[in-house]
């Protein structure tokens, strides 16, 4: 899970934007932002640069939110 589409939005920029701004095909972005794609790590700070953020926002804060609320959840139905 990554929040490039997230990043995207939130500077008012289409895939076809943000694709020219990082040198790669628009069916790039799409595929990356669903998770159909893993760039490289490359791409990934191209990615991280062009949308003013880094690695840890873009592609891990989300998913360790993600797995600790599964880990909370769980616990809960186990009280």
């Amino acid at each position: 899970m990554n929040r490039v589409k997230e990043f995207r939005i939130a500077r008012g920029w289409s895939q076809m934007t943000l694709a020219k701004e990082i040198d790669v095909a628009r069916q790039t972005i799409n595929l990356i932002e669903n998770n159909k794609y893993n760039p490289s790590l490359d791409l990934c700070i191209k990615l991280a640069k062009a949308l003013q953020t880094d690695l840890n926002a873009l592609f891990w804060e989300v998913e360790e939110l993600n797995q600790k609320d599964i880990k909370e959840n769980g616990n809960e139905k186990n009280r």
